[in-house]
């Protein structure tokens, strides 16, 4: 019986447990399983909702061997519309530990475009893996969104970015750095320069609020039309993703006078092996004119400085946005954060070379959220 994709309904969950164990006994990476449970526990689908995960699974004869996740969510697009578009992500085949089932990948993906054609992934974890690669073979149309980082702690930075710390000689020049005080000074001494070179931005006042408010809907009008596409960022839709239940995330209210100019996201990181044991802030998510994301940055990064973060990372693909960073005193980075646009959605945004620098995406567009940010 040829493979067959289905939506993942209940009576799979049995099913799709014995795939997640045939994948760890395969020798597959930890965090590669699938979902336990048919119904998403972030964005379900409900009767009114425009933003929302579902969930597929590929059946050979009633076995499990696949599966990817699709969140639908509005776009306001070059053309003055706003049309769902699909964000394809959390692909898995058994392919990973059997070359019998290579082909599930291809199916899967082959299968997620039939359903919605204005497709596009984001995150991906680099050009080396399997998936970037069979969508640029496709014809799908792709770049690196920029990655950033600020160094708050520098000795601690030195002593546990274990990304870095990859050879001997590198090890012991940072321990060195740390020990004598002189990266510390060179880290502090970039990030200065930095700011010296950086335009000034008007002073800003700042407001952790609980939940995003109906104050979010004239940024949003005042602001969509600044970017060539942006995932659809009113009060709705932000209350959605960023409930007042997630107390891990901090929500940002920027104003200049009486003024909003906008608003941010920020929060720490999961644990990773690659930062050792600092603490890791990300900005998650913005939303500003281009004109104003020098403050909207400043601002976020203070938040997360006074959260005592060792470390803060941002992945931003407009220009502006990678400006701001960089006149904030962050430093870029090579990045394996990739967006990749199928056909159609690539024929909105033409000429994509052009267009992909005023594309407004942030971490939150990817695999990051809830918590994996």
């Amino acid at each position: 019986m040829p493979i067959v994709i289905q939506p993942y309904r209940p009576e799979h969950e049995p099913a799709v447990q014995e795939f997640n164990a045939r994948l760890k006994n395969g020798g597959a990476e930890s965090d590669l399983v699938f979902y336990r449970y048919a119904e998403p526990r972030w964005l379900p689908q409900v009767d009114y909702g425009h933003l929302y995960n579902e969930y597929f699974v590929a059946l050979d004869n009633g076995v499990v061997r696949g599966g990817y996740a699709l969140k639908h969510q509005p776009f306001s697009l070059p053309d003055g519309s706003v049309r769902s578009v699909g964000y394809y992500h959390h692909p898995l085949s058994e392919g990973i530990v059997n070359k019998s089932y290579a082909v599930v990948g291809s199916f899967l993906l082959k299968d997620a475009m039939n359903r919605t054609p204005l497709l596009y992934c984001l995150g991906m974890g680099g050009y080396d893996n399997p998936l970037p690669k069979m969508l640029i073979r496709l014809g799908w149309s792709h770049c690196a969104v920029p990655f950033y980082f600020k160094v708050v702690n520098p000795t601690r930075f030195l002593r546990q970015m274990y990304a870095l710390r990859t050879s001997t000689t590198r090890r012991l020049l940072m321990d060195l750095g740390a020990i004598t005080g002189g990266g510390w000074a060179a880290l502090k001494t970039l990030e200065a320069v930095k700011k010296l070179r950086a335009p000034h931005a008007p002073k800003v006042a700042v407001e952790e609020v609980e939940e995003f408010g109906e104050w979010v809907d004239p940024l949003w009008q005042q602001s969509k039309d600044q970017y060539v596409t942006s995932a659809v960022r009113d009060c709705e839709t932000l209350r959605l993703l960023y409930p007042a239940s997630d107390k891990h995330l901090m929500r940002l209210r920027i104003r200049r006078g009486s003024e909003d100019i906008g608003l941010a996201v920020v929060g720490e990181r999961r644990k990773d092996a690659k930062y050792g044991s600092m603490r890791v802030g990300s900005i998650v998510d913005c939303l500003a004119s281009p004109d104003d994301s020098l403050a909207v940055i400043r601002a976020a990064s203070d938040a997360l400085k006074q959260s005592k973060m060792d470390l803060i990372v941002s992945n931003q693909s407009h220009s502006a946005w990678c400006r701001a960073l960089e006149n904030s005193g962050f430093m870029r980075a090579e990045s394996n954060f990739i967006f990749a646009a199928s056909k159609k959605l690539a024929a909105l945004l033409e000429p994509f070379e052009q267009s992909k620098s005023r594309i407004h995406f942030t971490r939150a567009d990817g695999d990051g959220l809830p918590r994996n940010f």
